[in-house]
């Protein structure tokens, strides 16, 4: 792609924008058409809204298209991750291996819990949880690691999978970044013991506010029911009657009541929408997919630019793409900051263009100092677990994200013109960095 004489002076100085042209609806999502809205519209008149009956439609579904045998549907992602952390047996005293760099819904409830989260450092070409950073974490009291395929990129399983296995400990799959995502060939939330996910309306499954907990362990499904699917165990109502097939003898005597306390199940709305959304998915992010890569093949060899993305011709993809990202290395750019960099691609026209991702968890007071149970002392330590709070400059990749990273534009279909434009910005920036260096 090359640029015209006219072009080289970056906008940010004066120079005519890379991006002139409205986009349409190329970023919109998600894709609601008439069979959506007829779905959810036949709850509202049924009055169905808390019921089971279209969700375990879906759960059923869904599990068929992860390839798993159990299912089952959440008021949100943060309530099926909690949910999947309670049924690893994580509790008071207890520790999970999570990475810092993540949604802080990956791993706050472990606090609810009594636990404490022993974060680990990230990989800086994957963001994701670093293999080689985990053993070493494992202490008397870790009982799961939580893997989150960042951004759309797969975790790699195998290691952390063996390591799980060689420990005994159980591993915890976030997919709520990476739906339909591939590791090797093969869906990821797919490999851990238990997987958890949103379907919030700016996930790539997008159907509202919903999650989703999917197992191929009945016992982990069964205490998943117990804890927050109260409707499902006992004390029949208006809307659900008992599904007495669920249950095991253990876990039988607390039927009728929420072992959490928690009420997790998911508003019908949501699983109508989110039947008809599973029909087109595929399809969709086949597109995604086709757009993204086009993107990032059209700024192949830029300086200072990589793609966050697995192989284009592998057996592993990135999904849907969620939160797309590339990664920035400063020194093939004079040492521009990445920030700097952001703010002369805004001014181009791509206004999604920002540094860093989320923000390293590690730091944050939360997990340092807040008493959650008015017990006198943080609660990471508050249960006579291990001190593993960390501070700054224990995990230097995690902690330099704003350095390394930025958002890219989430293109939800694949029309070259659009796409040639956006990329076209992010190059004229890096091929003309001087301009900035005054």
């Amino acid at each position: 792609m090359k640029i015209t004489a006219k072009q080289q002076t970056l906008a940010i100085t004066g120079g005519p924008k890379a991006i002139t042209k409205d986009e349409g609806n190329i970023f919109h999502w998600p894709i609601v058409t008439s069979a959506d809205e007829n779905a959810v519209l036949d709850v509202l008149r049924r009055g169905a809204m808390s019921g089971t009956d279209i969700t375990k439609r879906f759960e059923q579904e869904f599990a068929d298209w992860m390839g798993m045998k159990f299912a089952l549907g959440y008021c949100n992602g943060t309530e099926s991750l909690r949910a999947a952390m309670w049924a690893c047996g994580l509790g008071a005293g207890d520790e999970m291996i999570c990475p810092s760099m993540t949604y802080w819904a990956s791993c706050t409830a472990a606090l609810s819990l009594g636990a404490a989260v022993n974060f680990a450092e990230i990989l800086p070409d994957t963001l994701c949880i670093d293999p080689k950073d985990i053993e070493h974490r494992i202490g008397p009291r870790t009982k799961a690691i939580m893997v989150v395929h960042y951004c759309g990129y797969p975790c790699d399983m195998d290691p952390i999978m063996k390591l799980a296995r060689k420990h005994r400990i159980k591993v915890i799959e976030d997919v709520s970044h990476a739906h339909g995502g591939l590791y090797k060939g093969r869906k990821v939330g797919t490999f851990g013991d238990i997987s958890a996910m949103s379907m919030m309306a700016g996930k790539s499954f997008a159907i509202g506010e919903a999650g989703m907990m999917v197992t191929n362990n009945r016992d982990l499904y069964e205490r998943c029911v117990a804890y927050g699917h109260y409707e499902r165990t006992g004390l029949p109502s208006n809307f659900n009657a008992v599904d007495r097939s669920i249950f095991n003898p253990a876990l039988n005597k607390f039927a009728g009541l929420p072992l959490g306390g928690f009420k997790h199940r998911m508003n019908q709305t949501c699983s109508a929408m989110g039947r008809v959304q599973l029909k087109h998915y595929d399809r969709r992010i086949t597109e995604i997919q086709a757009a993204m890569n086009r993107f990032w093949d059209l700024l192949e060899g830029v300086p200072g630019l990589r793609a966050h993305r697995t192989p284009p011709t592998g057996k592993s993809t990135m999904g849907g793409w969620y939160a797309a990202r590339g990664l920035y290395r400063a020194d093939e750019l004079g040492g521009l900051p990445c920030a700097k960099f952001c703010e002369a691609v805004r001014a181009e026209g791509a206004a999604m263009c920002n540094p860093g991702a989320n923000i390293p968890l590690h730091l944050h007071p939360v997990y340092h100092d807040a008493d959650i149970f008015n017990q006198g002392k943080p609660t990471m330590i508050a249960f006579g677990q291990r001190d593993v709070r960390q501070g700054p400059g224990s995990l230097p990749v995690a902690e330099s994200i704003r350095d390394i990273s930025y958002s890219i534009p989430w293109f939800k279909h694949d029309r070259p013109a659009v796409i040639k434009a956006y990329a076209q910005a992010y190059r004229k920036v890096a091929e003309h960095a001087d301009q900035l260096m005054t």
